[in-house]
């Protein structure tokens, strides 16, 4: 779900395999490996657009959304409340709803977008949840990624799966758990990144031994703006392990402020560009905003104990309305039995994470990945993208 502060999700033009030798617009993004934004309008306007339903009273909302629908080439329908939007809902190719409407017509889909406005607040991912909408886009910021959306959501390729993965407590193993999923789906073939999203974990890299890697971090894409090209992210990106990883610097300085539309650009290009998409979201209340609306599922990695277990209960509470479910991290037979913890939660249970001896330290000396070669962990691995192989284009798993 994309909360597109502009927070967006499955957005950016398909690849053009520009090379860096290329020359760039005189107004793209261009950073130390080369230009990344695509900034020709029309790589982001549909050829053909679909009816779209807008249900508000605002009449600024109204004016920014007929704007936006009208230079994609969209036609648009636009309703006050949702008793006069019943009729046309389910018809629909999309729908928006503005965050004046409180409630949905009765046994109809849920929106595609809320649309709200810069200056509401937490209130607007509150009521995108409570609504269940699968986007928030908040005007006139995410007017580019808006028109981008409508356009891919008549598209027949929509991009990869984007997998959240979160701790439910403090010290829970998300991280672990995001980069062995992804070292495991890249043995299994797909096209994989893994995304650092808390600029105040320490530093991905540093658990890979790749801080030294050639390629962007997330300081690097600080200013980005506009549609980033998939191909030349992908290029850019730093390898460990055999996939991708954006990571912040595992250094002392103080992180710099990445915008909520750079890094909803930065995941829609990452949707484009891959067939997997991790991304270890941490557990501050930032970073479950900007991020976890923007993925399509959510993994809650909790500990085997009672503590945790409450713990995570009350954090499903800040999470979107994007399918969700627990990963219990402990040892066969230690602690408690990871179906109760699941059942005392609320989320279905999607995997039991082994507790490996010497996980902490071989994190701390950057030897993560060894650690996830274990035959345990292997198991563990597959078995969770296993029940994800629905998600997963055809092919992605080989």
């Amino acid at each position: 779900m994309s909360r597109h502060h502009a927070r967006n999700r499955r957005l950016p033009s398909g690849p053009d395999n520009a090379r860096p030798d290329v020359a760039a617009p005189d107004d793209a993004l261009t950073t130390p490996a080369g230009p990344l934004i695509a900034s020709e309008p029309g790589a982001w306007l549909p050829a053909d657009g679909g009816d779209v339903l807008l249900v508000t009273g605002f009449e600024f909302l109204r004016g920014e959304v007929e704007r936006i629908v009208a230079a994609a080439g969209g036609r648009l329908r636009v309703v006050d409340d949702v008793a006069e939007a019943a009729p046309f809902w389910d018809s629909a190719a999309d729908v928006l709803v503005g965050s004046d409407v409180r409630e949905l017509p009765p046994r109809r889909r849920a929106p595609a977008v809320l649309v709200g406005l810069s200056g509401e607040g937490d209130t607007l991912w509150h009521l995108g949840a409570a609504l269940g909408a699968q986007r928030v886009a908040v005007l006139p910021d995410a007017a580019a990624w808006l028109a981008e959306y409508l356009s891919r959501s008549r598209s027949p390729e929509a991009g990869g799966l984007v997998l959240g993965v979160t701790g439910g407590c403090g010290g829970a193993g998300a991280t672990t758990a995001a980069a062995w999923l992804a070292q495991a789906a890249a043995e299994l073939g797909a096209r994989v990144l893994l995304v650092d999203a808390d600029p105040w974990g320490g530093g991905l890299e540093l658990a890979l031994a790749a801080e030294e890697s050639p390629g962007l971090r997330w300081p690097d894409l600080a200013d980005a703006s506009g549609s980033i090209d998939p191909q030349q992210l992908a290029d850019a990106l730093p390898v460990a392990g055999g996939f991708s990883f954006l990571s912040w610097p595992g250094s002392r300085e103080r992180p710099p402020l990445v915008d909520p539309v750079t890094v909803g650009g930065v995941l829609d290009a990452a949707r484009r560009g891959y067939e997997v998409v991790i991304v270890d979201i941490g557990r501050n209340s930032e970073p479950l905003r900007t991020f976890a609306w923007d993925c399509d599922r959510l993994l809650v990695v909790v500990p085997a104990q009672l503590k945790a277990a409450v713990a995570a209960a009350r954090l499903l509470q800040e999470l979107p309305p994007v399918e969700s479910a627990l990963v219990i991290r402990g040892r066969a037979g230690v602690a408690l039995d990871a179906a109760l913890v699941a059942e005392s939660v609320g989320l279905p249970l999607h995997g039991v994470m082994p507790e490996v001896r010497g996980t902490a330290s071989a994190t701390e000396l950057g030897r993560l990945l060894d650690q996830g070669r274990r035959k345990s962990v292997r198991r563990f691995a597959s078995s969770v993208l296993g029940l994800l192989a629905g998600d997963l284009q055809a092919g992605d798993l080989r």
